[in-house]
């Protein structure tokens, strides 16, 4: 089980208690995927895929996630009807199309992706790690229907 004190990983508060606090580093999460296929420890080991690390701390009003494409995969084109996502890329880069030109995207990069907009990715040749941050969607209660 991961330490929640050491381990860049975990979001856990050890003392229990809502406060500011450094939660991973990303930069680290995002270096270690890439270099899990490439340290010769497994011949032909891919580095990890998709999230790397979500933010899961109770009564939050925001979800986040670490993310990994890896070299030349993309995310095709979608809309996100309801939320505002704001995505910052940490490691490697791509394109983001969705826009009148595909635009760029490098380590430092930060990108508003509105509602109701069509977006893609597509991972660079050393893949595409990036950060996203929006509303937290309300949870899925089960009750009784009321239009009847």
């Amino acid at each position: 089980m991961a330490d929640p004190t050491t381990d860049p990983r975990s979001s856990g508060d050890p003392h229990g208690t809502d406060v500011p606090r450094v939660l991973c580093d990303l930069g680290a999460l995002s270096a270690a995927a890439e270099s899990a296929g490439a340290d010769g420890a497994d011949e032909g080991a891919a580095a990890p895929a998709g999230a790397l690390w979500r933010l899961t701390e109770p009564g939050r009003q925001l979800d986040a996630n670490l993310v990994r494409l890896p070299p030349d995969a993309r995310v095709e084109a979608h809309t996100e009807g309801d939320l505002d996502v704001l995505l910052a890329v940490v490691a490697g880069g791509g394109t983001l199309g969705g826009a009148p030109d595909p635009q760029p995207l490098a380590p430092g990069s930060l990108v508003w992706l509105p509602h109701g907009a069509a977006r893609s990715l597509a991972a660079g040749a050393a893949g595409l790690s990036y950060l996203t941050v929006h509303r937290r969607r309300p949870g899925m209660k089960i009750g009784r229907r009321t239009d009847t």
